[in-house]
């Protein structure tokens, strides 16, 4: 009998750890799957990771400051307005290398394809300054079709938008202070006082430097009365991001620019990234007057006219 009882015990036993391990095994395996699972799902939306390079930090949308600044708001901005109507008048006479990068991104998150254009801006013989293609290798794009001349509307977008003139179209809000490269930056947030057709308007952050009061970041699109505007309208781009580099120890001048979108096309929606990136700054060398003449008071000879430039080699847009 005692025998019968511990067998009877010792198979209740088995049973309850049979139920127990059964039990487990379908809780563990209905864990795998939901991770699994959710793994697919992020894997399904997997975000644009940050081009290398450069590291993005969209702030600048806090609420009200603190505190407000030690210099009258109104003082800031008429000195940053200041130097950038300097930029403005500079810049032209500097050259670069300017390389643009769109890149599209397939359903599982990874790059699809590229374009990739690298222009250099110079002087040509003739005296005038010109934008020339250097380099466009095969586009490896998918799902858009993009020409040379698409890519290059994109220098519809101005360089500095906050010039002394135009202050007097946008309301602006200080925000408050933030860093930008270990810079420390007064933020302002801009806002077009009025809309119409025939203009665009920025609408957006500019961060300006405590210490020089100069624009050294913006963050922002470019609207009109009938809403956003794509300064390349074969692409989706509306909001640019905007870093600049100190040249020649006193100018700001873009050297990053990024934006991401996606393209809407028939069948599908195609995310797509715009990174530009502008180097190799230097000063254009000047042409002397058609009319200038040696220390002895003789005109110099005038050298034969230069052959006419490329067909890939356009002036520089404004």
């Amino acid at each position: 009998m005692r025998i019968q009882l511990v067998m009877i015990s010792s198979l209740s036993q088995f049973r309850r750890m049979s139920a127990f391990f059964c039990w487990a095994g379908c809780f563990l395996a209905t864990a795998l799957f939901c991770a699994a699972s959710a793994v697919r799902a992020q894997e399904s939306h997997v975000p644009l990771t940050p081009a290398p390079g450069r590291t993005v930090h969209r702030t600048g949308t806090s609420p009200d400051p603190s505190a407000p600044p030690p210099i009258p708001p109104e003082e800031i901005i008429k000195r940053f307005a200041e130097k950038e109507d300097e930029f403005l008048a500079t810049r032209p006479q500097y050259g670069y290398r300017k390389t643009i990068r769109v890149e599209e991104f397939g359903p599982d998150g990874k790059q699809s394809g590229q374009l990739v254009l690298v222009l250099d801006v110079f002087r040509a013989p003739s005296g005038q300054v010109v934008s020339k293609v250097v380099e466009r290798p095969p586009s490896t794009l998918r799902y858009v079709s993009l020409e040379t001349e698409d890519v290059k509307d994109l220098d519809k977008i101005p360089a500095f938008p906050m010039t002394t003139s135009q202050l007097v179209k946008y309301d602006l809000k200080y925000m408050g202070t933030e860093q930008v490269d270990e810079i420390d930056c007064y933020i302002f947030k801009v806002t077009p006082k009025g809309l119409d057709r025939a203009h665009a308007y920025f609408d957006g952050i500019v961060w300006a430097d405590t210490q020089d009061m100069e624009i050294v970041r913006t963050y922002g699109k470019w609207v009109n009365e009938l809403g956003e505007v794509h300064p390349a309208t074969a692409m989706p781009f509306t909001m640019f991001e905007t870093y600049r580099e100190n040249v020649a120890g006193k100018y700001w001048f873009p050297n990053y620019e990024r934006s991401e979108a996606v393209m809407h096309l028939k069948d599908s929606d195609v995310p797509m990234r715009l990174v530009i990136k502008w180097t190799d700054f230097k000063p254009l060398i000047a042409m002397p007057p058609a009319n200038a003449t040696t220390p002895t008071g003789v005109a110099p000879a005038q050298p034969a006219p230069p052959p006419p430039p490329p067909a890939s080699a356009d002036p520089v847009k404004p």
